[in-house]
């Protein structure tokens, strides 16, 4: 699998999640009338249904985010180009997630990665002097200090989020001992810090519950699959996929309220 397949699947599984997240509510209320063309009385499955299929989205950005540091040659250029984009994507987050042009309460996912890569940056100028003991108190003080700043700036997925890109930087590689520890790493993330709502399920005759956010570890498998190659590569590809994410917000938001008025 190449990266480019990779943006495709975590794009499409991205809008999936921020779709069914606008246009129906929890509690049933389908805005769009959408399960009216599918099942009728469905809002509530088919708002859980595309938050599942949506905890697939995030570790794969974090993990592309992690990748892009290894091919990158100018960090400032690549963290300000993050930047730019989280600030050109707010007002579309605040809108979609909040319904007003300002809602400080909870920023955009951007911002997690940000602090996420500029935590990286960190580690990565001290790990090259090749110095261990200097190099292990920084990554604790990083973590610490970066995922602090994801909880209390309110970035999406606070300061698991951060820890998420974390995990794949230091369990970085093809090697089994990686994939475990992404695996463990991520299951105690998801599953433990973030938690969420648990679905009971009957398996093998066995009552047991399912996290819905520990359905990120899903992930892992196109991970998995990913070999090292880039695919596509045009430049007019690497800067749809970044406006992507604040476009198809606007339209969510622009869509949602003229449907409301």
């Amino acid at each position: 699998m190449s990266a480019f397949a990779l943006k495709i699947i975590a794009m499409v599984t991205m809008f999936i999640d921020h779709l069914f997240a606008s246009c129906i509510d929890p509690y049933g209320v389908d805005v769009w009338n959408i399960s009216r063309h599918i099942v009728p009385g469905t809002g509530t499955t088919l708002y859980w249904i595309g938050r599942m299929i949506g905890r697939i989205a995030f570790p794969i950005f974090c993990f592309q985010i992690v990748e892009g540091v290894r091919y990158t040659k100018n960090w400032k250029r690549y963290m300000a180009r993050l930047a730019l984009l989280a600030l050109i994507s707010e007002i579309p987050f605040d809108l979609m997630y909040g319904g007003t042009w300002f809602y400080p309460i909870h920023q955009n996912v951007i911002w997690t990665l940000l602090i996420g890569l500029s935590g990286i940056y960190l580690m990565e100028k001290v790990r090259k002097k090749r110095k261990l003991w200097i190099f292990l108190p920084t990554a604790v003080l990083v973590v610490l200090v970066g995922s602090a700043l994801g909880t209390v700036g309110m970035a999406d997925y606070y300061g698991a989020g951060v820890l998420t890109l974390f995990i794949f930087y230091f369990f970085r590689g093809r090697k089994w001992w990686c994939f475990a520890g992404q695996l463990l790493a991520l299951y105690w993330v998801n599953v433990e810090l973030l938690g969420g709502l648990m679905y009971p399920i009957r398996l093998f005759g066995m009552d047991l519950e399912l996290c819905q956010q520990g359905l990120a570890l899903l992930s892992l498998l196109p991970i998995c699959l990913y070999r090292g190659r880039q695919g596509c590569h045009t430049k007019v590809f690497q800067y749809s996929c970044y406006a992507f994410y604040p476009v198809h917000m606007l339209i969510l938001a622009s869509v949602l309220n003229y449907v409301n008025r």
